[in-house]
């Protein structure tokens, strides 16, 4: 029996296609999966059904699929995150050795991934946390890749991971190391919840196409879109979710209007909250989720309202204008999240590297990301990057033209709302918030600041005796 050069637990959808993808790059390679109840054979017909590949191995038998690693032995598990993951690794230690390598290829919190790295190192085990976007698609062609851990345990499984991953323009991998403990995994927290975002923007742009238009119509116009500067994965896919039929009756027609979730966009929300990040529109885009789950009360309180359908219609280029605008938001609030945890975590993110990796392999990669690469590199945000602003402010009409037919209409657009809003607060040289400071010092003595006083001092006012 020869050695293995690398190891994945979980033969899973995506576990069997990244196996398959290290396996087709000349990599030996062992797979293993559980014996229990529905799970009996997935091993053995893994190896059957692909058994030209004659360098895989596979194991039902923790001790034995650890026998037939290389030192230092290289597992990525590939399970549902949470508590499975801690269980996984519980029954890995006793067959680990120092200096064995163990890789979380899961949708993990990047904080459990921090706590998980602390861990194994008193029992001097390497974790490397590691973000892997693409689907199905991607894990078996060439996924995107973020390791984050240990730099030195990065290193020894850089070559299987680079040469897995998908190649950028230029023809380097979209893989590169992130960071420090939790970093990997928290940058494709943040991603996952960039892409809530570009979906509930893609959803909301066809509520208001769908308004006068039909699926092929629209599809026709994200097709065109999708020949430029608005290209992007998310809109190819939904142009040709839009043709496709079944029985003759458009199958986007046929689908339930209740999205579902995983709970990395919430991730990314809470973390904002936390960091004291304005992170509106991932956040609308998490929430939209949440109300579409309301189908029964939607329906009946839907009824009570009675509804003109006018002959009216969206404006087509202004609305490429608001969905672009939309997401250079969407990419500053993203990408403004990465560089506080970066400063927070003492993780020194590559902005512009995270950028590149993300443009091909994953499931955001757009001509917007290309852009990006230059953009985060000269000023690490959109709004200080002369062309951007310049876009912004050039489109901001277009934003208030499509609004205004959206709250005509009454088509909700709460993630186009949050992005133009974002951007009026940005650039407002003076908001309200200093009646919330008096109203805080009045109910709570919290106490404000003063325009004609220095930084450094703070007042109170007994508002009830003036």
């Amino acid at each position: 029996m020869h050695r293995s050069e690398f190891g994945v637990i979980g033969l899973g959808v995506m576990g069997k296609s990244i196996s398959l993808n290290i396996a087709e790059h000349s990599f030996k390679i062992s797979v293993y999966n559980r014996i229990s109840e529905g799970e009996e054979t997935i091993v053995s017909d893994f190896l059957n059904e692909h058994e030209n590949f004659n360098a895989i191995q596979g194991f039902t038998d923790l001790k034995m699929f650890a026998s037939s690693l290389e030192r230092p032995r290289k597992i990525l598990i590939m399970i549902k995150a949470g508590a499975a993951i801690d269980t996984v690794i519980q029954q890995l230690l006793p067959v680990l050795e120092d200096g064995d390598i163990i890789i979380d290829g899961g949708n993990s919190h990047y904080k459990d991934t921090q706590n998980r790295t602390n861990y194994l190192k008193s029992k001097n085990i390497n974790f490397v946390g590691c973000g892997i976007s693409g689907g199905e698609e991607g894990a078996r062609k060439g996924p995107s890749i973020m390791p984050g851990g240990d730099l030195e345990a990065y290193r020894q499984i850089a070559p299987i991971l680079e040469k897995i991953a998908a190649k950028d323009s230029w023809g380097n991998p979209c893989c590169t190391y992130i960071g420090s403990d939790g970093a990997g995994h928290f940058i494709k927290m943040v991603h996952n919840g960039i892409e809530y975002a570009e979906m509930q923007l893609i959803a909301e742009t066809y509520a208001l196409l769908s308004y006068s238009l039909n699926n092929e119509e629209i599809a026709s116009i994200f097709n065109n879109w999708n020949q430029g500067d608005a290209s992007g994965y998310l809109l190819e896919i939904t142009s040709k979710i839009l043709q496709t039929k079944e029985d003759g009756k458009y199958l986007i027609d046929l689908i339930l209007d209740k999205a579902q979730n995983k709970g990395t966009g919430s991730w990314s929300s809470a973390t904002a909250l936390s960091l004291g990040i304005p992170n509106t529109m991932i956040s609308s885009a998490v929430f939209d989720r949440y109300l579409s789950s309301f189908k029964d009360e939607r329906v009946k309180l839907s009824k009570k309202i009675t509804r003109e359908h006018k002959n009216e219609s969206v404006d087509v280029t202004q609305l490429k204008k608001a969905y672009q605008f939309a997401r250079i938001v969407n990419h500053q609030q993203g990408f403004l999240l990465i560089k506080e945890a970066s400063s927070t975590y003492n993780w020194n993110l590559n902005l512009s590297e995270i950028a590149r990796i993300w443009t091909n392999g994953c499931i955001i990669r757009s001509s917007l990301m290309e852009n990006s690469i230059t953009i985060l590199k000269n000023s690490n945000d959109y709004f200080n990057d002369e062309n951007s602003f310049s876009y912004l402010k050039s489109n901001e009409d277009a934003m208030v033209e499509v609004l205004q037919f959206g709250l005509q209409q009454r088509i909700s657009l709460n993630t186009i709302s949050a992005a133009y809003n974002y951007w009026v607060s940005m650039t407002t040289e003076k908001l309200p918030a200093h009646i919330i400071q008096a109203q805080r010092d009045f109910f709570g003595a919290h106490t404000y600041q003063r325009i004609d006083a220095s930084d450094s001092e703070y007042f109170h006012t007994k508002w009830e005796e003036l």
